[in-house]
């Protein structure tokens, strides 16, 4: 124990040396949260433009624009067919409603049809758009349902419902999509930035074995185990100053909510601390030098990354591509978050987490087995 400890002593005095790496390890994650923020920052807010084609002269069609125009921070223009296309490509337009000739009598049938909403903004917008306009709807074919087809019961029924004789109370509720989509941003920065941190960290022990150190330390009491338990060590701390510099700063700083009590965050990542320090030492047992290490980092760290969802919303992504993040350890450790984030207790994870451990056992045991094999490396063990 007594070794480990001035293993550790000695360097982390070499680390705190080198100023412009320990400011690279720090500065990176917060880097990350800087660019959620800037992402993210603004999201939400603004006036949603719209534009309306409306190709039948009916009054049901007609008093569905007005419906539309009257939504708040929604603009409301009324453009022709042929100028769709040119309205969105240039983005003067976020999406573009078309009633066609058939959609009030549709309504009226209790079977909508004839409405088509496109943009080139995605889901973000359409979704929006659609819980409001469908909901309207909804209601009109309800209308239509309760009259049998009596045309006259039906009239009266909906010109009732446009007096909106009722009165209704609006409550304002915080917004904290964006807060969770920031998190989940910066998580998946930090994720790449903490596997490239345990790969480069861990890859000291192949430079150290190049430049004789490695053997040198070990003329001394100090074995193959004892260097790597010190290396480990030291990996762990470096990470776990990440994780809460990062998070610390993402609270404080950008004052972004996660949604999750910080420890639990902390926690939950700190697990994943395990699974890339011992992805680097399985990296670490296949190299045979340092610049083959970097290679094998670059190759398996940033497409893994990518395919989880670390850069960008996972939902996007093809059906087959979601498949096969689930076999990696960064697409369960974003699960967890998110599920955290929506209110699920941390002992509920339970299979999230025993999923996060085995990666982490799996990593260890593969570097073990590869050390063990590897005759090159036979002293590290």
């Amino acid at each position: 124990m007594k070794d480990i400890l001035w293993l550790i002593q000695k360097t982390l005095s070499v680390l705190l040396k080198n100023k412009k790496g320990l400011l690279f390890i720090i500065g990176l994650p917060i880097a990350g949260a800087l660019i959620s923020f800037l992402m993210y920052g603004n999201a939400g807010q603004g006036t949603l433009r719209i534009g309306v084609v409306n190709n039948e002269n009916h009054y049901i069609a007609s008093d569905t624009v007005k419906f539309i125009e009257g939504l708040d921070h929604v603009k409301v223009s009324k453009i022709k067919s042929s100028e769709i296309e040119e309205n969105l490509a240039s983005k003067k337009l976020d999406a573009v409603i078309t009633l066609d000739s058939g959609f009030s009598q549709s309504t009226r049938d209790g079977k909508p049809s004839h409405i088509e909403i496109s943009s080139i903004k995605g889901v973000q917008i359409t979704g929006f758009i659609k819980s409001y306009l469908y909901n309207y709807i909804d209601n009109i074919t309800a209308i239509s349902k309760v009259a049998q087809g009596d045309q006259n019961k039906f009239d009266k029924m909906y010109a009732s419902y446009q007096k909106n004789s009722f009165k209704l109370t609006a409550h304002t509720l915080k917004d904290t999509s964006k807060n969770k989509d920031m998190t989940n941003q910066t998580v998946g920065y930090l994720i790449m930035f903490m596997l490239f941190s345990a790969v480069n960290f861990s890859e000291v022990i192949l430079k150290e074995k190049e430049n004789r150190t490695y053997f040198r330390l070990l003329s001394t009491p100090i074995d193959g185990r004892k260097y790597i338990l010190s290396n480990v060590a030291v990996n762990m701390l470096i990470l776990i100053v990440q994780i809460v510099v990062t998070v610390l700063c993402m609270t404080n700083v950008f004052h972004i909510d996660p949604n999750m009590p910080l420890l639990v965050m902390i926690g939950v990542l700190m697990i994943f601390g395990l699974i890339a320090i011992g992805l680097s030492l399985a990296i670490v047992s296949f190299a045979k030098n340092s610049p083959s290490a970097n290679a094998m980092q670059n190759i398996i760290i940033t497409p893994t990354c990518l395919l989880a969802g670390c850069f960008f919303p996972f939902e996007i992504m093809p059906t087959s591509v979601q498949k096969i993040a689930e076999f990696l350890p960064q697409r369960w450790l974003l699960d967890t978050i998110t599920k955290l984030q929506q209110g699920t207790q941390f002992a509920d994870l339970y299979l999230n987490i025993l999923i996060l451990f085995a990666f982490a056992i799996s990593f260890f045991l593969i570097a073990i087995y590869k050390f063990g094999r590897n005759n090159d490396a036979r002293n590290f063990i």
